[in-house]
Formats: C-alpha cells, sequence, structure tokens
C-alpha cells in the first residue's frame, strides 16, 4: 500500500471513530460532578458554567450543559412571559446557594472556592 493509500486509510478510520471521542449531553452530565469536584468548572451568577481550569473535558462538559441550560432557560422564560436575562440571573443564584463547599463559584468577575 502507497503512502497516500494508507494515509487516506488512517484519515478514514479516524473520521469514522470520532463520534466515540465525542462527548454528548449525559456524558457531560455524568463528568459534570467529578469536573466541579477537581476544581475544573464552576458556577456563574448567569446560570451557567465557567471554566475554571481548562482540564480533560471540562471545556467540553461546560458547552453542552450550558447549551441545554440556555434552551431550557429560553423554554422557561417564554412560557412565563419574563426576560431570559431574568431566569439565567434566578438560575445562578440558586446554583450558587446548592453549590456545595469546596467547590467554586465566581462572584465579581472570581473564580472563589466556596
Amino acid at each position: 500500500m502507497n503512502f497516500y493509500r494508507r494515509g487516506a486509510l488512517l484519515l478514514l478510520t479516524l473520521c469514522l471513530s470520532a463520534p466515540v471521542w465525542a462527548l454528548d449531553l449525559s456524558g457531560a452530565m455524568a463528568a459534570l460532578g467529578d469536573a466541579k469536584a477537581a476544581g475544573q468548572l464552576g458556577e456563574q451568577p448567569d446560570g451557567y458554567l465557567g471554566v475554571v481550569r481548562a482540564e480533560g473535558q471540562a471545556e467540553d462538559i461546560a458547552r453542552l450543559i450550558n447549551r441545554a441550560r440556555r434552551a431550557e432557560y429560553q423554554r422557561v422564560a417564554q412560557s412565563n412571559k419574563i426576560k431570559l436575562a431574568d431566569v439565567e440571573a434566578i438560575a445562578g443564584k440558586k446554583a450558587i446557594e446548592k453549590t456545595p463547599s469546596g467547590q467554586f463559584i465566581q462572584l465579581d468577575g472570581r473564580w472563589l472556592r466556596k
């Protein structure tokens, strides 16, 4: 097999196996607790997760969960005829209150261990 065919075969194999490596929402939800306990992710006042330390899959976890949170916040805002920003602020306040000691929260733009 020549060099180009091997390269094409390798590229095809990687493309076909990429979905196995990809993190989905259920995987992100399952990994969230460990990521928060490891200090990689924390709760923000705007109702979304923030990346405290970009290690492992922290950014992917935050992106997927934040996308789902935003969709839910939009649904709640529309069904209650209130602003999205109000829903986000309420959710952020509740998330920060529920965050266990030792995990990170963001206050005044700074990450603090609760």
